[in-house]
């Protein structure tokens, strides 16, 4: 038998009550003792954008979390869907320095922009984009180096009002070496150099090409000499977003390029009443002719062939000469200027007059046939061989030379004229 336990003063008495107790408290010790500060801390980031705040974070050594002093503002505001493209991205930090601002478009392209100095601002540099959703990234810390965020997504408007240019010639085509780029547009242009500025045409082989307004509505390039024959000539057009108007605004961005063919000019003399075509450098055809009669000269100077048709109606009433004439079936008619004179098949008047007398109300007229049937006329072969863009030089037909706005004959200017033209 054991003897009994001996219990001195001021020991624990452990009863079952006691010990229960003890074993309940200590998980809460335990957990205390997880979360008491070891030394260690951890930051926190919370967005804002639009000027809205924001968010908390931490320091080291902190039991609460502390909010940033650096408040975010991204103009235009997250949300907004008709931003005007005309202004920058603004970017600006108050109780903070930026650290990080990264601005893209909608195909990930990056908008490139200026820091301040004191790193209290950002402002693009690059142009935005009329109609096109964009995204903002920003980051900033604070005196503490507490950081912030600020993240923005915006779309720009569409401009109420817009121009095109109607440009010749096409994408594609081969034309004649006198052939100018030559550029329409819908609306009048007032800011003509940020209009010209925009566009750029260039050849290979390499030449100077210079634009020439003719009107506030027409741009014409052209080299100072003709075009040697297989040039290549580009246009590109970036007049989207171009202002060339108070609050008019441009829509093309394209590349368009055609290329120069063989080398053919021709002559319309108008005194000995022949048409000499010339072509790389040699005569190639001589043809009997009929040029405008005394009451109805022909323009003389440099004309360009702009338009082609294997048969059209000519009416005197749309030229302001009454009712002298009214053929609905003229033979392979090319357009020389845009007041209405052609060089044209005719089977009208008697074949003596051709390479004799001057009858027409202003054209050139090579025998032809009704119908325009027949490949073996003058008309037809001279039609056949010409392209868009050939020369047809009027010389001794006793009437002033053709006004260079009138069709594509701004070869009738001096290169110091037609370079006086340019807005650049």
């Amino acid at each position: 038998m054991t003897a009994p336990e001996n219990r001195q003063a001021g020991s624990s008495n452990w009863t079952r009550r006691g010990v229960l107790g003890g074993l309940l408290a200590a998980p809460a010790l335990l957990v205390a003792a997880c979360n008491g500060d070891t030394g260690g801390g951890a930051s926190g980031k919370a967005g804002a954008a639009g000027g809205a705040q924001s968010g908390a974070a931490t320091t080291k050594g902190a039991d609460t979390p502390r909010t940033s002093t650096a408040r975010i503002t991204v103009t235009p505001a997250d949300g907004a869907t008709a931003a005007p493209f005309t202004r920058p991205i603004k970017v600006a930090v108050t109780g903070g320095t930026l650290t990080s601002v990264t601005a893209t478009d909608e195909k990930g392209r990056a908008v490139a922009g200026t820091l301040s100095a004191d790193r209290h601002g950002w402002v693009s540099t690059d142009p935005l984009a009329s109609g096109t959703r964009y995204t903002v990234a920003v980051a900033a810390t604070d005196p503490d180096e507490l950081e912030s965020d600020a993240h923005a997504a915006f779309a720009t408007a569409a401009p109420a009002h817009t121009f095109v240019g109607h440009f010749t010639p096409e994408n594609g085509a081969t034309v004649g070496v006198g052939m100018p780029v030559s550029i329409n547009f819908s609306r009048p242009i007032t800011d003509r150099k940020a209009v010209q500025d925009a566009i750029t045409v260039t050849a290979r082989p390499g030449v100077e090409i210079v634009g020439h307004w003719f009107s506030s509505t027409r741009l014409d390039f052209r080299p100072q000499e003709y075009w040697a024959k297989g040039t290549v000539v580009t246009l590109s057009l970036r007049l989207k977003d171009v202002e060339g108007a108070d609050g008019v605004y441009g829509t093309q961005s394209k590349d368009v390029s055609f290329t120069v063919g063989r080398s053919r000019t021709s002559v319309a003399d108008l005194s000995a009443d022949t048409l000499t075509v010339t072509t790389d450098g040699v005569v190639t055809a001589t043809y009997p002719i009929i040029g405008g009669a005394p009451a109805t000269r022909t323009w003389g100077g440099k004309l360009v062939i702009a338009e082609q048709y294997l048969q059209t109606k000519m009416d005197s009433q749309t030229v302001g000469l009454g009712d002298e004439y009214n053929i609905p079936d003229v033979p392979h008619a090319q357009r020389l200027t845009s007041s209405g004179t052609f060089i044209h098949g005719n089977y009208w008047s008697p074949q003596g007059a051709f390479g004799a007398q001057n009858l027409s109300h202003g054209c050139i007229a090579l025998r032809d046939v009704k119908g325009a049937g027949d490949p073996q006329t003058d008309g037809a072969v001279f039609f056949k061989e010409s392209l868009v863009g050939d020369v047809v030089e009027v010389v001794n037909s006793g009437d002033r030379t053709v006004d260079p706005a009138n069709g594509l004959s701004g070869w009738n200017l001096s290169w110091a004229a037609w370079k006086a033209g340019s807005a650049v």
